[in-house]
């Protein structure tokens, strides 16, 4: 009988007490360094040490992130912070319940050594973009602080191929590019590029990438596991840049090459220190642009945008 308690003693030790509890994230899109803390926390086995089994997963379009999650679909996403105030206006149920990225990445993209000197030179010029509504009403802000209007530029719908429509002379700038990838492309390629960054052009300051749920279904417990996690990741990366890029980059062959080492550096600086943190001001001041800008109805007020989960 002895050897048989202990076997069953054994089996026991060897099952876990619980189970981990199952989380499904879906990314904006492919894996890239902007989500450097999700896949360091990942691969550090810190969404484990919260009995938490996250599953990764990339979409196949990413408009469809944001829906998957209103329709119940998927637990959280990644996303964006100037679409949420769009699609809680939309009717979608929908909202911010963490930070990924602190600060904007997006800018007004021009060639390096091309005409454009200020957004003023843009008068009469072509402009391409990739998604309607924020974008135009981020450009025509830009161009109404140096005496323009939309009705001065040519607006393409390049769909998505924002360096390359640029460096083909197909457009003059592109609205929409992000500073730590296409500058960086457009230098390794040999067409150096310039931003016009939109916070220094008059723009509202906001959170390029955000964790959102639906505040119908969400589970507070699991999110707030999932934010200390990110969190103690983005500390493991600020603290070891080169060693996490190593973690990082290891995931994927295709994250093996230059583009994706400089915009890794590129990004560190701006991930998010405290994920959970809400800035009251921020998400206010964003949606009244949006207001003035006529792309809403009304003003909502931030508790109905952005929460603290962490406060919950």
């Amino acid at each position: 009988m002895k050897p048989i308690a202990l076997a069953v003693a054994l089996s026991i030790c060897a099952t876990p007490l619980w189970a981990q509890d199952k989380m499904t994230l879906l990314l904006d899109w492919f894996v890239n360094p902007d989500h450097g803390p999700v896949i360091v926390a990942q691969e550090k086995g810190f969404f484990a040490d919260v009995d938490l089994e996250v599953e990764i997963i990339a979409p196949a379009n990413p408009s469809d992130p944001p829906k998957l999650v209103a329709a119940g679909q998927a637990d959280m996403a990644i996303s964006y912070q100037p679409q949420l105030h769009l699609q809680i206006h939309e009717g979608l149920p929908l909202q911010r319940v963490g930070t990924l990225v602190a600060t904007p990445l997006n800018c007004l993209l021009v060639l390096d050594d091309g005409p454009i000197a200020s957004p003023a030179d843009l008068e009469g010029r072509k402009v391409g973009f990739s998604v309607g509504g924020v974008e135009e009403a981020v450009l025509g802000h830009v161009l109404n602080t140096h005496g323009l209007s939309l009705d001065d530029v040519e607006l393409i719908n390049v769909n998505w191929s924002l360096s390359p429509s640029l460096m083909s002379g197909q457009v003059d700038a592109v609205i929409g590019a992000f500073r730590n990838f296409e500058l960086n492309q457009m230098d390794i390629e040999g067409v150096p590029g310039r931003c016009f960054y939109v916070e220094e052009e008059g723009l509202p300051p906001y959170d390029e990438l955000i964790y959102i749920a639906n505040p119908g279904t969400m589970n507070s417990d699991q999110i707030q596991r999932f934010l200390a996690a990110t969190e103690k990741a983005t500390q493991y990366i600020i603290n070891h840049p080169e060693k996490s890029w190593e973690i990082f980059s290891g995931t994927a062959p295709e994250l093996q090459d230059e583009l994706n080492r400089r915009a890794w550096a590129d990004t560190l600086p701006r991930f998010a220190l405290r994920p959970s943190a809400v800035d009251v001001g921020r998400y206010a001041n964003f949606e009244t642009f949006l207001f003035e800008a006529g792309l809403i109805p009304r003003i909502n007020l931030v508790s109905d945008i952005a929460i603290d989960v962490m406060a919950q």
